[in-house]
């Protein structure tokens, strides 16, 4: 499986992650630089997250961007639904299409995808942008390992 979210919702949440780890306004091309994404992508993510209200911008010398709030006010949930669209995990679940699936009534696989969605929801909507932001500033030293 190549995953359940695209690009888009990936570095929504790392510009996020930047943002809550920076004092002030911050420009577009220093978060391009410290996430390695580039700055033409990284206009069409902050634009989501602008139009949802999650960032403040400001033109101008010593200008950029900046949270709306403080990083404890967001969650990953809401982050990845402004930049994704939704958390279906399967095309048939995503209502934000106005398609219905032909096969939604007797597929025996729905109920399956149901519960991961809401699971999958339930996970992110516990954990907030502060979360990931500490990770962030500790690097991946701060992540648990692997107990396999």
């Amino acid at each position: 499986m190549a995953g359940m979210f695209t690009t888009k919702g990936r570095y929504a949440l790392r510009v996020m992650a930047d943002l809550a780890s920076h004092e002030g306004w911050v420009s577009l091309g220093d978060i391009a630089k410290r996430q390695g994404i580039s700055r033409k992508y990284l206009e069409q993510v902050i634009s989501l997250m602008h139009k949802s209200g999650y960032v403040l911008s400001q033109r101008g010398k010593g200008g950029g961007y900046k949270l709306a709030r403080d990083a404890e006010g967001y969650t990953l949930g809401e982050i990845l639904r402004a930049a994704e669209g939704t958390l279906a995990p399967v095309a048939c679940l995503d209502c934000s299409n106005a398609q219905v699936c032909p096969r939604a009534d007797e597929c025996p696989t729905k109920p399956v995808w149901l519960d991961l969605g809401k699971v999958t929801s339930a996970y992110l909507d516990s954990k907030t942008l502060a979360d990931i932001a500490s990770i962030e500033d500790d690097g991946l030293a701060a992540l648990p390992a692997d107990e396999s």
